[in-house]
């Protein structure tokens, strides 16, 4: 009876080392394959996922994702062609719009200088002011589809955030002055460093300083953080938490922007996403929020102390 006890725990223990074998290779393919599928789908490579087990279920696995992943990547083919597609036309099409365009401006200076009812004149200063938004529109479609074949190619160099974003206010500032907003400005004493297409970044500031021109109530507040963070800050009362939650969509416009063409914050999250970076709007208690976000890569923090610019 202790001979066959010892024989049958020989054999059991036998079958849990073939089993835990098998597990273990299974663990190892299952590995190999999430690694593969990962590398393959990330970079634009035509290879395949390949395991090294012999195990039949674990090649067959393999096999299925690959036919998904050569189903995927003609997928992926065809709708970036459709985007260039779609790219090169909008820049066509809003490059031809430039000459008749011209043209209108061109008669419609004309007839100014003609002896018109006070009717008319006003009829013609609509005329002229829906003309103005539509050239307006042109040039950020033409700016846009530029920007969008262009921004894999963006020079990022070693830039001062708080250099960049001390200019983009200078420059706005007689402007804002105007509007009757006073920007309240916190900015730290450190310099802020990131890699970033210096053009890029000012275009993104001076997006987001028209945007609070538009919605801003009288106020604006701008602080730029050690950790890379910048926020622009105003009251807005004539918003909400949905219309908010819109303003990166392409052409999205709300009825008390009118001179708006939707472009510009559009413009903003594709040069910030271009450039490694995040975009986020937020509103609560009638405050319009809209943060921007360049991690640092190495992150390390420096901490000299804040300035306070009113």
């Amino acid at each position: 009876m202790g001979v066959w006890l010892w024989v049958l725990l020989g054999v059991l223990a036998v079958i849990c080392i073939v089993l835990g074998v098998k597990v273990w290779v299974l663990q190892a393919a299952a590995k190999e394959i999430e690694a593969a599928f990962a590398d393959k789908f990330i970079t634009d490579t035509n290879t395949l996922v390949d395991i090294s087990t012999s195990n039949k279920a674990m090649r067959r696995l393999a096999r299925s994702i690959n036919v998904q992943l050569r189903r995927l990547r003609a997928e992926r083919h065809r709708l970036r062609q459709g985007d260039m597609e779609l790219k090169t036309a909008i820049t066509n099409i809003s490059h031809d719009l430039r000459t008749p365009l011209t043209a209108i401006f061109g008669y419609l200076d004309l007839l100014e200088e003609e002896e018109l009812s006070e009717e008319a004149r006003r009829y013609l200063a609509i005329i002229k002011d829906r003309t103005g938004l539509l050239e307006k529109l042109t040039k950020e479609l033409f700016s846009y589809s530029v920007i969008l074949a262009t921004e894999e190619s963006l020079k990022k160099e070693q830039i001062v955030l708080n250099a960049v974003l001390e200019e983009s206010i200078a420059a706005f500032y007689a402007v804002l002055s105007e509007r009757g907003i006073t920007p309240n400005i916190s900015i730290p004493e450190c310099k802020v460093i990131r890699f970033l297409d210096r053009s890029a970044l000012s275009r993104i500031f001076s997006n987001l300083l028209n945007n609070a021109m538009k919605y801003s109530d009288g106020d604006l507040d701008i602080s730029l953080s050690e950790t890379g963070k910048i926020i622009f800050s105003n009251t807005s009362a004539g918003l909400d938490a949905v219309s908010v939650g819109k303003l990166f969509e392409r052409f999205y416009t709300l009825e008390a922007a009118r001179n708006s063409t939707g472009l510009g914050l559009a413009i903003t999250k594709t040069l910030t996403e271009s450039m490694g970076g995040s975009v986020s709007a937020g509103y609560k208690d009638g405050r319009l929020s809209i943060c921007i976000f360049f991690a640092k890569e190495d992150g390390r923090q420096a901490y000299h102390g804040k300035k306070h610019i009113k």
